[in-house]
């Protein structure tokens, strides 16, 4: 949307979005979004600059991040000045709140709804153009259109009714989240299945980094929910089975304000070694001693999910939780103005660009810090719309065969449709959601990564001989079901495979077996490539260092 409304102003656009706009997964982000406004005299660009490098395990791309940070109180000021209600100091100020990894209070808040207050104040924008932003909703993108070197559109489907179209663009902006969906225990919306990036590397696009999914420490127990980290800005106590506050033995300076990759694998060390609450794999995230005053005026939605899932009020209990996966660190690979780049040159792909969790810029390198990533959607969204719209005013419309590109996918639906086989698509969802959890997770080996590129392996295999029950047009949710299955079985494999690749653990990549960062063999990125008959090539492209050497991190 961000993008969308720097574009409208010259030109017409097409917003086209799986679900309804209001419905997207940036409604999900709780806590805030970062920037060095002030409020905190010490605090800087520049000190929000190294929090992000630092939390990122000093693989982000520094340039990058630099200009990401300068770009972040005006991103603010312009949110707020659209409507975007951001919670007060007594003063009048933007309130700031701590979060993990930022050494000062930066983090931008509307209670802990505030990725639903952007977002609807950015709809709300969008409602404003609607002149030039036609909004598809529920529609679904099936692959791009790329010819001789130049992205020319999109090949969608409408759920509604089945019938596939082709848009012709001049320049096309993806901005299509992540791929949590793969993992067994998740806190990504249903929609969250890899179909941006998908697109991308089936068009021959490499994907960067995409060993680096982070896991959020409070998920709810068992089914992800996030909780959100404000939580934890708020000052609430993660408690082991035994009661003890333990972030003291891993982060004694940070605490429970460590970095998420940090704290993930702290409490996972702790469920692993017989500590979880009553020998279950979770622990207690305690937020009685804030007071129900405090809860009700600074997490009042973390409340009501507890009450509304698992009838627990966090004012007098604690709330079970368990490291959950939360975000792709790694993507799309783009240059920071938002342009996708094919390889370690940053050559440019004419006519693609990609903003958000899809993409890799990289801001966020081997970690992401909270608060992090509605600033990474609002100011690369607004650089990729506007170097699309500088793109866009300087090249002729696209010829595309739309016969040819509607037969692609077309004959996907009817290879589908013609399945007869005795596989079912549920139960190979759910054997790759355990594999990932479990072989791919918070922690891992070369045995069980190996293990876990085999099953998955095998599950794309019977993934064929799937058996499809509807086989009608109109708003066959299943046909879409099974697409983004697909969909994610590959992103499992990408994932896995470049997880295997780097033998050393950085952010939120932990080997077990190379429990030691290696910035001597593994200070790069890492690109996945495509090649023929469905295989997979590795290659790498080097970290832009400008500011800060790599050093060892502590908290």
């Amino acid at each position: 949307m961000r993008a969308a409304l720097e574009v409208c102003k010259d030109l017409d656009v097409a917003l086209l979005t799986k679900v309804y706009p209001s419905r997207s997964h940036s409604g999900a982000a709780q806590g805030g979004i970062a920037a060095s406004l002030g409020n905190s005299e010490d605090d800087s660009w520049e000190e929000h600059m190294f929090d992000t490098i630092k939390g990122g395990d000093y693989l982000s791309d520094q340039d990058a991040v630099e200009e990401y940070v300068k770009a972040a109180p005006n991103v603010i000021y312009e949110l707020e000045h659209m409507g975007c209600i951001f919670s007060r100091t007594p003063d009048g100020k933007i309130a700031q709140r701590s979060f993990g990894g930022h050494s000062r209070p930066r983090a931008c808040f509307s209670a802990d709804r505030t990725g639903h207050a952007i977002l609807h104040a950015l709809h709300e924008q969008v409602m404003k153009h609607s002149r030039s932003i036609k909004v598809y909703s529920e529609w679904f993108m099936h692959s791009l259109v790329i010819e001789d070197q130049q992205c020319r559109g999109v090949v969608v489907s409408d759920v509604r009714t089945g019938a596939v179209e082709v848009i012709q663009a001049k320049a096309v902006v993806f901005a299509t989240g992540g791929y949590g969906r793969a993992f067994q225990i998740t806190t990504n919306a249903f929609a969250s299945t890899a179909d941006g990036v998908l697109a991308a590397f089936n068009s021959g696009i490499p994907l960067e980094d995409a060993e680096f999914v982070q896991f959020h420490p409070s998920g709810l127990y068992r089914q992800g929910i996030l909780f959100s980290e404000a939580a934890r800005g708020e000052g609430g106590y993660l408690l082991n089975g035994l009661g003890e506050r333990f972030m003291e033995k891993y982060a004694p300076e940070r605490m429970e304000l460590a970095p998420r990759d940090i704290v993930a694998r702290a409490e996972q060390s702790e469920i692993d070694a017989g500590r979880g609450v009553n020998g279950e794999d979770f622990i207690h995230l305690d937020l009685r001693h804030l007071g129900e005053a405090r809860i009700m005026e600074r997490l009042p939605q973390i409340r009501q999910l507890g009450i509304d899932f698992i009838s627990v009020d966090c004012a007098k209990d604690p709330l079970p939780i368990q490291p959950t996966a939360h975000y792709s660190m790694g993507g799309i690979p783009t240059d920071k103005f938002g342009a996708v780049v094919v390889d370690a040159k940053g050559t440019r792909l004419n006519g693609f660009f990609a903003a958000g969790e899809c993409a890799c810029v990289s801001v966020h390198g081997a970690n992401r810090l909270g608060t992090n990533s509605l600033l990474d959607a609002v100011v690369f969204g607004q650089r990729a719309g506007r170097s699309a719209l500088e793109y866009a005013k300087n090249v002729a419309s696209p010829s595309v065969n739309e016969s040819r590109e509607k037969t692609r996918v077309l004959s996907v639906f009817e290879d589908i449709f013609q399945r007869e086989g005795s596989e079912s698509y549920n139960d190979i969802r759910n054997e790759m959601k355990n594999i990932m959890t479990h072989n791919c997770g918070v922690f891992r080996d070369a045995e069980h990564l190996t293990q876990c590129i085999e099953k998955i392996q095998s599950l794309q295999v019977r993934y064929k001989k799937g058996k499809v029950t509807d086989k009608g047009r109109l708003f066959n949710t299943e046909l879409y079901e099974i697409i983004e299955l697909g969909n994610m079985l590959k992103m499992a494999e990408i994932i896995s495979f470049a997880a295997l690749a780097r033998k050393e653990s950085r952010g939120g990549h932990f080997r077990s077996d190379f429990p030691k960062r290696n910035d001597v063999d593994f200070l790069h990125h890492s690109l996945v490539y495509p090649t023929e008959g469905d295989g997979l090539e590795l290659k790498t492209k080097p970290v832009v260092i400008t500011r800060h050497q790599p050093a060892e991190r502590t908290y």
